[in-house]
């Protein structure tokens, strides 16, 4: 079965690319999604995060502080390594079992840090949405009511445009309305369908 590395920088549209590929009937295997269900109370990835960081980035209620923890990981560049030492395998583990139990012609590994974790191995087609940094920036303080400036830091942390678009096979630039993604989505599929897993690094025609 072919597979598809969807990424994209934060705010860039990649939640929104991966619903319309599920409205087409394709799979969706959400690494942010398995993230977050590793991290639940009682997950082992949870306790290796309490061991390596402290009861501190819990909750009260046990359960981890996302927030408390991004602040963390953003002013501590090995605090930050360290958390995907824990969380990375395990989640690239989750996502491979998922894939190997499908049947469909493709599905859609979506993994925002594809390039950053050097994964381009697990997928054999790399999908970039694709948009400018001032829209990024907009979409996140909208979305997700961030400061800024620690926008402008998780943007830092991440791959730049141009290392992104430098790996990718296909590319949807992401600045139009909701229309214009709708008929790249269905364009790529159609294309997809037609590709063998043994026809990775062809590039879109």
């Amino acid at each position: 079965m072919l597979k598809i590395g969807l990424t994209g920088g934060i705010g860039s549209g990649k939640s929104t690319v991966a619903k319309l590929f599920q409205q087409l009937g394709i799979p969706v295997i959400d690494a942010d999604l398995i993230a977050h269900q590793l991290v639940r109370p009682g997950q082992p990835a949870l306790g290796a995060l309490v061991t390596e960081f402290g009861p501190a980035i819990l909750t009260s209620k046990g359960e981890l502080d996302r927030s408390r923890l991004r602040e963390l990981i953003f002013h501590d560049h090995t605090a930050k390594t360290r958390l995907e030492a824990i969380l990375h395998p395990a989640v690239f583990a989750e996502m491979h079992r998922r894939a190997t139990g499908l049947q469909t012609p493709y599905c859609i590994l979506a993994i925002p840090l594809l390039i950053e974790t050097n994964a381009q191995s697990m997928v054999d087609r790399i999908l970039v949405i694709d948009c400018p940094e001032r829209l990024q920036i907009e979409r996140v303080k909208r979305r997700d009511g961030l400061d800024e400036s620690l926008i402008k830091r998780i943007l830092a942390s991440q791959a730049s445009r141009q290392e992104r678009l430098a790996h990718a096979h296909d590319i949807i630039v992401n600045e139009g309305d909701l229309a214009m993604l709708e008929r790249r989505v269905k364009d790529l599929h159609l294309y997809y369908l037609k590709l063998k897993p043994n026809q990775h690094g062809n590039h879109d025609p």
